[in-house]
């Protein structure tokens, strides 16, 4: 099992900044990826991105240029950055993870607002 714990979300005006934390436990010797999704009001839940144990970045065409996922190992750690924050960011962001033998596992969300 393994346990994921995010923070780091609130209200921010457009344009503007906000980074995502989250945070494994448990099992974390079985994780290969870790990443977010997000989900709107009423929308399904999207990839946002993800980072493979071996470094390795994928980002939705969303967050192309103004998303990224940085990670510290050591910590257990991976964050998600976003810049130019725009209105139609704004969702419940989840972060997750694949672990060997299939699972994935979720994280509980964060809520992220961008609005004037």
């Amino acid at each position: 099992q393994v346990q994921l714990v995010e923070s780091g979300g609130g209200l921010v005006q457009p344009g503007g900044p906000l980074s995502l934390s989250c945070t494994a436990s448990g099992s974390i010797f079985s994780i290969y990826a870790m990443g977010w999704y997000r989900q709107a009001p009423g929308k399904q839940r999207d990839f946002v991105a993800a980072v493979t144990n071996g470094g390795n970045t994928n980002y939705a065409d969303s967050g192309k240029g103004r998303f990224t996922i940085p990670r510290d190992s050591a910590k257990n750690t991976v964050y998600l950055q976003m810049n130019s924050l725009k209105p139609e960011d704004t969702a419940v962001y989840y972060c997750m993870c694949n672990a060997h033998g299939g699972a994935t596992y979720w994280g509980q969300g964060t809520q992220v607002t961008v609005s004037s």
